[in-house]
This record gives C-alpha cells, sequence and structure tokens, in this order.
C-alpha cells in the first residue's frame, strides 16, 4: 500500500493498493487501485498497471495502461486528445523519463545512466545512484537501508504541462521490497509543486543488500596509467595510459596509448558490467614491440588471428570472462569452459577464485583491493599458460597484476597514478 501526494494538485493522501497482477518467467507485471482504499471522495480515482522486466542490465519498464489522470492536473502532451502520459499515481512517477533502464543491475558506487520515457518518449532523465541511506517509512517500525538514485528529467515537445513534467526526482529503493519513497519536485520556481509517496504497508521482507562497491568503474572521464614489466622478456617498463572515453548504460570503452618504454601500441576495449559480473567483450590494438615475447595460441587459429599481450588490459582480459562477478564474495569461483566465444578466441581453460580483499601496495597508493587468482592453460603454449592474480580496487579498478607464466617468466603489472 502506498499513499501520494503533490502539494498542489492533491494534497490530501490518496492511498493506492498496489499488487502483483501475473508473473512470467523474468517479467511481472504490478496492479494498483484507488478505489475502496477509504480515500476521501473528492480524492483521484486512479486504476492501472505496469509492467517490467528484469535483464541482465537491471530493471526495464515495458508498458503501462490506466484510467485518465484528473483534469485539474497539467497536461502532459501537446495535445488533449490520446495523452498516455500521467504523474498521477505512484508507479508512474517510478517510471517517469526513465524506463530503459528504471534502476541498473549492478547498482554500484559512482553508477551513473541516462534513460527516457513517455509516451512520446520526449522524457530525458540522467540519474545516479547517490549511495545508501537509512530512510523511515511507515510500512516498517524502524529506519531500513536504502539505496538512493537522484534523477534530473526535463520534458521536452510542447507539452501543454511543461515544466511539471521537468524537475528533480528521489527514488528510495529497499532491497528486496522496491520502492519505498519518492519525491519528485517538479519544475518551475518558488511555490513549485513537490510529489510524495511513501509506502505505506507491506508483504515483503527487507533483504541484505550486496556490497555497492565498484571495483572496476565504468566512469567517463577516469584515467590510470599502469608500469608492465616482464622477468625474461621485457626489463625495462612499458608504460601506458587508459582512458574510459565512452560510457552508455553500464557498457564502456576504454582507450590505451603509450606513454614510454619497448612498446608503442594504440588501442581500445569494450566492458560491460552486468549481474553476471563484469565482462570484455571486444578490443582491438596496434602495436610496434621491441619487446620479443613466445607466441600465444590456439593452434586452431592461423597465426594471423591470435591474441597477443600488448598492453596490461590483454593480461587482464586473457582467459575467460567475467574479470569477477558482479557482487564478488570471497572463496567463489567460475571455470573457464572449453567452449563458447571466449574458447574459441584464447583456447584456454582454468578456474578463477576470488581470495578476498587484500593490501595492496604500488606506486599509486596503498589499496584495500579485491584478489581474483585464475589459473590458466592453454595446450602447446606455455607463456599463454600459468596463475594470473589480479587486484582491484574500489573506485580505480586494476592497481595490480601479477601472472607467473608457465615457461617460467613472471608478467607485473602497477598503477602508476
Amino acid at each position: 500500500m502506498y499513499s501520494w501526494t503533490d502539494s498542489v494538485y492533491n494534497t490530501t493522501p490518496t492511498k493506492e493498493k498496489v499488487t502483483v497482477d501475473k508473473t512470467k518467467g523474468a517479467a511481472f507485471t504490478l496492479a494498483w487501485t484507488t478505489v475502496d482504499q477509504g480515500n476521501p471522495d473528492d480524492a483521484p480515482i486512479s486504476i492501472g498497471t505496469v509492467a517490467f522486466q528484469d535483464t541482465s542490465a537491471g530493471l526495464i519498464n515495458t508498458d503501462w495502461s490506466s484510467t485518465a489522470p484528473p483534469g485539474a492536473f497539467p497536461m502532459l502532451c501537446a495535445t488533449v486528445s490520446r495523452c498516455g502520459n500521467s504523474l498521477a499515481s505512484t508507479f508512474y512517477n517510478v517510471i517517469w523519463g526513465g524506463r530503459v533502464p528504471v534502476l541498473p543491475a549492478p547498482l554500484l558506487a559512482d553508477t551513473s545512466w541516462t534513460s527516457s520515457g513517455g509516451a512520446a518518449n520526449d522524457v530525458a532523465s540522467s540519474s545516479r545512484y547517490a549511495g545508501a541511506e537509512l530512510v523511515s517509512v511507515p510500512a516498517f517500525k524502524t529506519p531500513v537501508l536504502a539505496s538512493k538514485v537522484r534523477s534530473d528529467i526535463t520534458q521536452a515537445g510542447g507539452a501543454l504541462g511543461d515544466p511539471y513534467g521537468s524537475g528533480v526526482r528521489t527514488i528510495w529503493w529497499v532491497y528486496g521490497v522496491g520502492p519505498v519513497k519518492i519525491v519528485f519536485e517538479h519544475a518551475g520556481g518558488m511555490g513549485a509543486p513537490v510529489t510524495t509517496a511513501v509506502l505505506q504497508s507491506t508483504n515483503q521482507k527487507v533483504k541484505t543488500s550486496p556490497s555497492d562497491a565498484n571495483y572496476f568503474p565504468l566512469k567517463k572521464g577516469l584515467k590510470t596509467r599502469y608500469s608492465w614489466t616482464n622477468t625474461k622478456y621485457m626489463k625495462k617498463p612499458s608504460v601506458q595510459e587508459f582512458v574510459v572515453d565512452q560510457v552508455v548504460n553500464g557498457s564502456a570503452r576504454v582507450s590505451v596509448k603509450s606513454v614510454s618504454g619497448p612498446i608503442k601500441t594504440a588501442g581500445a576495449y569494450g566492458f560491460t558490467s552486468r549481474t553476471d559480473g563484469v565482462t570484455n567483450v571486444w578490443g582491438t590494438t596496434q602495436a610496434a614491440s621491441l619487446a620479443k615475447f613466445p607466441k600465444l595460441g590456439p593452434k586452431g587459429l592461423t597465426a594471423s588471428k591470435r591474441r597477443h599481450f600488448f598492453t596490461p588490459f590483454d593480461l587482464m582480459t586473457y582467459g575467460f570472462n567475467p574479470l569477477f562477478p558482479a557482487y564478488p564474495e570471497a572463496q567463489a569461483t567460475w571455470d573457464g569452459k572449453d567452449s563458447g566465444r571466449d574458447f574459441q578466441i584464447y583456447g584456454a581453460t582454468g578456474k578463477a577464485t576470488i581470495l578476498g580483499v587484500q593490501t595492496v601496495r604500488v606506486p599509486a597508493g596503498t589499496f584495500a583491493a579485491l584478489a581474483v587468482r585464475t589459473t590458466l592453460s592453454q595446450p602447446g603454449f606455455r607463456f599463454g599458460s600459468g596463475v594470473r592474480t589480479s587486484w582491484f580496487a574500489p573506485g580505480k579498478g586494476l592497481v595490480k597484476l601479477v601472472f607467473k607464466h608457465r615457461d617460467g617468466s613472471t608478467s607485473t603489472v602497477e598503477l602508476l597514478k
């Protein structure tokens, strides 16, 4: 049960009963009604449904329908006839301007995203995860820990009710429950309306939310510089700089260029952050190298199609995905299979294990970093086999990597700044 008010257009709290109408796989539909909920006679009447789907990228809104909004509310379309927009209910305030995704997953520190919505797709939002905080709502006897999401929303396209469709919305999400509080501060200056919705009661139980530590931030503009050496083949460091230069809803392009050393290289990599972990989806580099490394496999590919170690990220992504799960826990393991896309590219099998958080000292500083150990076997290629340990620090990403190759050499990568 929710109740919602608008400081100008609906000043008396209106109760809405929300139930799960139907489910199918990862899709579900919620239904709401204000009828027979003890509301005043002059309260807005609203009956509707809103459909969602859980995806690896987060929660998306797939459909909605309801009775028309009250006539006294601002018109959120350019014409009166056949207007499919409304903000006269709790969940309309949740999906307004942000349908794909409504809420991304995994939800980690520094996560930001853009989205759009409205019947004419003329409502845009820019959202960010503002961290976890305690919030008090009538549904729970004590304050509950919630994920706070702030969205800057703009409606364009000549809506008659503009600027009511624009403003700043804050939603508090509780793990295992959903949205428990929504505050939408509409545009319009002094005296502009504020819509507030609050969870009054629920049969859902609060769950302990996973850590929001972001061990591989895909944040536009993030720069890192690394030193890479190998005890046999490259004793003089190759120094390279990486920058996250494009980010779209949990996917990012990371570019690399040489700074100094025996390898002259330029290239880019694509990564995604999803509920199944941080994954490298593509990579391309060009290089001229004075360092002569042993060849890599697999045997099934021609020499021109085999991968090379030109950058620290080549060492980091080599083998199989993911780099680590979305919410890594100590002793969690996953295997590199002898089939699938990664095997076709690398021809390596093995096993990865989360060792836990360890203290790591590198030139850039001292970090409490997530340690991931991976054993790798590439038949016929000793340089492509061995044990790799990677350390990832919150807000930084990779800070150190040690690859003990089976040919007796060791590659070491350290974050310089």
